[in-house]
């Protein structure tokens, strides 16, 4: 018998930005890697520029929020006119209602 090599995907979790491995032929997680925790000022010297870091990294994740909502209304719009199209395609019946079951 011949083993298939099985092809695993990784992806960033957006809630907690852990590393997840996942098995498509198995609908399960293989791997769990949690992103390493960010390290704790170690002098006063460095607050400013751990401050200046933090305003960066919030700004950084403010444009990707802002190009995140660019992008939903053309998703939304493109999953609009798929559902709209198909809606075209599929027949008018009408709808069973629970008398006529009856």
């Amino acid at each position: 018998m011949s083993e298939q090599k099985s092809i695993t995907i990784q992806l960033i979790c957006p809630c907690c930005d852990a590393i997840l491995t996942i098995d498509p032929s198995l609908p399960a997680i293989l791997d769990h890697k949690l992103p390493p925790k960010p390290q704790v000022v170690a002098q006063m010297k460095d607050v400013g520029k751990h401050l200046q870091q933090e305003a960066t990294r919030r700004d950084e994740k403010i444009q990707q929020i802002v190009e995140a909502e660019k992008n939903k209304s053309k998703v939304l719009e493109a999953k609009f006119q798929e559902l709209l199209k198909k809606a075209k395609e599929e027949p008018i019946t009408k709808p069973l209602k629970d008398i006529d079951l009856d």
